[in-house]
């Protein structure tokens, strides 16, 4: 079995976080540059088996896309070129996943000086992501 790898796709930067190889714990992994994102991503499936990518879907309060997925679409599009045919990219709603990261750097203690580190914030808005589609019975697929 292989990791699951999920992707908090910003314009700037993506927050990436992958599960152990048994899909029990999801990790921050990295947060890299947007253009950078595809060269990483095969990069690290080159040496780890990777089973299935998560993107984050970012919606608005009534569940419709939001205007982001306006250049969300054109990336991924790219990326699934680079992928083996039918590798599987699924969407993911990653709504309230920057203010849930937030909060969980709150909890947690992290100085206001951490809260600001928005790396951070997209790392772990990733492992949100990631979570919430591992406790979902679409992962058990």
């Amino acid at each position: 079995m292989g990791r699951l790898l999920a992707i908090d796709y910003g314009r700037k930067r993506c927050g990436i976080a992958v599960t152990d190889p048994l899909r029990i714990v999801a990790t921050a992994l990295a947060t890299v540059p947007a253009s950078e994102l595809i060269t990483f991503i095969k990069d690290y499936m080159s040496r780890e088996q990777v089973d299935e990518i998560v993107v984050g879907l970012p919606t608005t309060m009534s569940g419709e896309p939001s205007d982001s997925m306006r250049y969300i679409t054109p990336a991924l599009g790219r990326l699934r070129k680079e992928l083996p045919a039918g590798f599987p990219v699924v969407m993911w709603d990653e709504r309230f996943t920057s203010t849930l990261a937030h909060r969980a750097m709150l909890d947690a203690g992290v100085r206001k000086k951490g809260r600001q580190d928005k790396e951070a914030i997209d790392r772990m808005a990733a492992v949100i992501i990631l979570n919430s589609y591992l406790d979902s019975p679409q992962s058990k697929k």
